[in-house]
């Protein structure tokens, strides 16, 4: 089971890596502090997945508490009802079973309400955590944005961006930023690996989605560089 699922530990180890290649090769860009905010919000996600796969044991105590004063009062209403029928008239006995079936009824909306209560606590902080991840995304994104490989012997007006990477070190800034989106996949995917929620898993799966579009727009970039430059190109 080991190589089965992804191991939270490994993906925070590689992007402590990756920062340390981007602090190397670029240290003056903003790139590498956003590839240590990222693995930040790893260390993050492996202590909330942890969190979130526990059982919440306040929350299943106090819906037991409630579940059994619950069923406590049903009981007491229904032997109350029993002791009086005898002498009730069938009208009152009636109008008595039809109020019990009414508070069955709101008693069983609250116990699903109650025993679901878990789940959507679950489900709204992986959510959110989520939400971060695909912020974070997006600032990846716009840092490879002004990376235009056919700005290289363009004429430049006033507002073009700064371009002074050289053709190999753009090709390593782009791969570094691919990198950094697929490992945000994947910490992502953590989350629709330990909690078997539909919602959660759709999310985890649209924000794996984004990723890996954005990571294939940034590979055309790569392509167009290197079809460009004869040296770059395998042999």
């Amino acid at each position: 089971m080991v190589y089965r699922t992804i191991d939270a530990a490994l993906v925070l180890q590689t992007l402590e890596k990756l920062r340390l290649r981007i602090g190397e090769r670029f240290p003056h860009a903003g790139l590498g502090k956003v590839c240590a905010e990222l693995a930040v919000l790893a260390g993050d996600t492996q202590a909330r997945v942890t969190g979130l796969a526990k059982p919440m044991i306040w929350i299943r105590i106090g819906v037991g508490l409630v579940l059994a004063a619950g069923a406590g009062l049903a009981a007491y209403g229904i032997h109350a009802i029993g002791f009086k029928s005898g002498e009730a008239e069938m009208l009152s006995l009636v109008s008595g079973l039809e109020s019990a079936v009414n508070l069955l009824l709101v008693v069983g909306a609250g116990v699903f309400s109650l025993t679901s209560l878990e789940a959507r606590l679950t489900r709204h902080a992986a959510m959110r955590a989520l939400h971060e991840l695909r912020s974070i995304i997006h600032v990846i994104d716009m840092h490879q944005l002004t990376k235009d490989p056919v700005m290289f012997g363009a004429a430049r007006t006033k507002a073009s961006p700064d371009h002074k990477l050289s053709p190999f070190e753009l090709v390593r800034y782009l791969d570094y930023c691919s990198e950094m989106l697929s490992l945000s996949g994947k910490l992502a995917a953590l989350y629709a690996q330990d909690f078997n929620d539909p919602d959660v898993i759709e999310a985890a799966s649209d924000i794996e989605q984004l990723a890996t579009n954005l990571s294939q727009k940034v590979w055309q970039k790569i392509t167009i560089v290197q079809t460009s430059n004869p040296i770059m190109r395998p042999a």
